[in-house]
């Protein structure tokens, strides 16, 4: 594809960062296992266990606690585990309450039977609703098996940020497990795991610019794991066998040391998304008759700096979606997770949006090489679509 393009989809996939590129060739160049005993397999292990006390300090997690895995949805159907093993005991978890705005490898409930998956509604600016989570949790019946909760620290469609501290308060007051979905989060706004007070939380690299393929499960104490997923050798502190894939896991710690905790670039993503929305509001009105007044979805609501939501009533998000790429502009309609197909949001659903406004909505996501060049070219964009269109 030829020409000037600007990529505005990162929350669908960040691109690799040089710092990442660099980690991974270095770790290319590795020749030995990190379980072998000789001088290559304990120069591999150093490298592995340098990234892991990198990656734990980006988020202020024990290195010990740290899990490597493939991506999140791995590390997702490990933690929504209905055996949980605590001070040496199993424990049976019967219910797995999950908000009705997670991503698919979370509201599919993991290793949880389909019956004992729960999803809870939200309120119509996309945040769990704490009282309904309340009453699910006393109303569980805690003589089958304890409860667990599943929520995302930020939604991946709209950018709302969900209220952890109240949602861990309520999971602890009831015993209940709490599983953090922090994938989002990570590299837009400052996460500390210790702040959380979640059981077990999952990461993701190739969306703050890490390869994709490396994902991470951080246990929120080294005395709880939810059962393994993949058994077999004792990598990973025996939570997930395989050998770790090495230049993946160098390239995630890499990105996340380079993301984690940089303020100037969340100020920069925050003002350049009020700027394109005030952008988006400013081609509507001058349209008059031929558009209607945009709608940004969950801006009522604490969100991530570098995601807008919106839809602008009439312009079917296919429609846009073709339109912007062939004036070289990349966005989404949502979640990247839907095999490249163009369908209502089930996370607007949720916020109860009616089903042809859910059907126009795109995103924009931007990261650090966001420029004021490609805010400008999105907005040309769209200001030439909704003149040919609406």
């Amino acid at each position: 594809m030829t020409g000037a393009r600007s990529y505005l989809d990162y929350n669908a996939t960040a691109p690799l960062l040089g710092i990442a590129r660099n980690a991974m060739v270095s770790a290319m160049e590795m020749i030995g296992n990190p379980s072998s005993a000789h001088t290559e397999g304990r120069e591999a292990k150093k490298m592995l266990e340098g990234a892991r006390s990198d990656f734990a300090s980006s988020i202020g997690a024990n290195p010990a606690n740290v899990v490597f895995t493939s991506g999140a949805t791995e590390a997702a159907m490990h933690a929504l585990s209905p055996v949980v093993r605590a001070a040496g005991s199993e424990i049976r978890i019967s219910k797995l309450f999950v908000s009705a705005v997670e991503h698919p490898c979370v509201l599919n409930g993991g290793r949880f039977a389909p019956g004992e998956v729960e999803t809870l509604p939200v309120t119509e600016a996309g945040i769990v609703d704490l009282d309904t989570l309340e009453n699910a949790l006393i109303a569980h019946d805690s003589q089958t098996g304890a409860a667990m909760v599943a929520v995302m620290a930020a939604n991946n469609e709209t950018g709302v940020l969900q209220p952890l501290a109240e949602i861990a308060g309520l999971a602890h007051r009831h015993r209940a497990f709490l599983t953090v979905d922090a994938v989002q989060m990570l590299g837009k706004l400052p996460f500390d795991v210790s702040e959380t007070a979640a059981h077990f939380y999952i990461f993701s690299a190739h969306k703050l610019g890490g390869p994709k393929g490396a994902g991470a499960l951080v246990l929120g104490s080294t005395s709880i794991a939810p059962a393994p997923l993949l058994t077999g050798g004792g990598q990973e502190n025996r939570q997930r066998a395989g050998t770790e894939n090495l230049p993946a896991i160098a390239g995630f710690a890499a990105a996340a040391r380079e993301m984690c905790g940089n303020r100037e670039k969340i100020r920069h993503l925050e003002a350049m998304r009020d700027s394109i929305e005030e952008g988006i509001l400013t081609i509507c009105e001058s349209a008059g008759n031929k558009a209607g007044r945009p709608l940004f979805f969950g801006a009522q609501a604490k969100r991530l700096p570098n995601t807008s939501c919106f839809a602008i009533p009439g312009i079917k998000a296919e429609t846009a979606l073709i339109a912007l790429d062939l004036e070289g502009v990349a966005v989404s309609s949502g979640s990247a997770c839907s095999s490249g197909k163009v369908g209502r949001s089930h996370v607007l659903a949720a916020m109860g949006l009616e089903d042809d406004i859910a059907r126009s909505a795109l995103r924009v996501s931007m990261g650090p090489e966001t420029t004021d060049l490609d805010a400008r070219r999105l907005l040309g964009a769209l200001d030439n679509i909704v003149d040919r269109i609406a």
